[in-house]
């Protein structure tokens, strides 16, 4: 007989779900190019050469996209009430083929980082997150769920987004379908002020005055 009982979460990851608009001919013709001629090898896969592919005219209108969820998740996840402004710092495409895998990896220097999916297979392609955390003891688990679990996926296809915490640890396990499953990373930092002389915790990023009503 089960008893009755409440079960309550503390500090959670949070993991945002988003889906962007389908992308341009112009655009998949870029980022196909970029993989076939300005692509390097990563560890277990491989992906562009340039670091900032935000940055760049064809993906102008892609990064205005990203930058609305971003502001959002400031607005709605952190909730902050310092005056900072948001903005996307290193950003590439990644391109892993069948057979092929990104290695377990976090990003540092970041606060938030983003995923977005320009091709992929929701019966193949996943996302996996992992707690990277020492058990003493090792229990076998018989049914697996969010408080028991050391990771966790998210079947991800094109045009899905998917933002959280830049030290959480995720992967790509070995392509399966013979898609390339292609997307865009992108790492999110901060200009402004932060903090406040009473706790004694005042900080000055950069200078917000020069981002302020900029979509960057």
């Amino acid at each position: 007989m089960s008893l009755d009982f409440e079960m309550n979460g503390i500090f959670p990851t949070p993991i945002y779900y988003a889906k962007l608009k389908k992308f341009t001919d112009m655009e998949l013709k870029v980022i196909k190019l970029i993989g076939e001629n300005q692509s390097i090898r990563n560890m277990g896969n491989s992906r562009s050469d340039d670091t900032f592919i935000l940055r760049t005219k064809p993906f102008e209108n892609i990064r205005k996209q990203l930058m609305r969820h971003v502001r959002q998740y400031f607005d709605k996840v952190i909730c902050t009430s310092d005056k900072i402004v948001p903005y996307i710092t290193q950003s590439w495409i990644n391109y892993t083929r069948e057979g092929e895998y990104h290695h377990s990896h976090a990003h540092p220097n970041s606060l938030i980082s983003g995923v977005l999916y320009i091709d992929a297979n929701k019966d193949n392609d996943r996302i996996l997150f992992e707690k990277r955390i020492y058990h003493r003891i090792s229990l076998t688990i018989k049914d697996y769920n969010l408080y028991n679990s050391d990771s966790w996926f998210f079947p991800v296809q094109t045009c899905d987004l998917v933002i959280f915490p830049s030290e959480t640890q995720h992967k790509v396990e070995y392509k399966k379908g013979n898609n390339v499953r292609t997307s865009l990373s992108f790492n999110v930092f901060v200009k402004g002020d932060l903090g406040n002389l009473r706790d004694g915790t005042p900080l000055t990023i950069g200078d917000s005055t020069q981002l302020m009503g900029l979509d960057i």
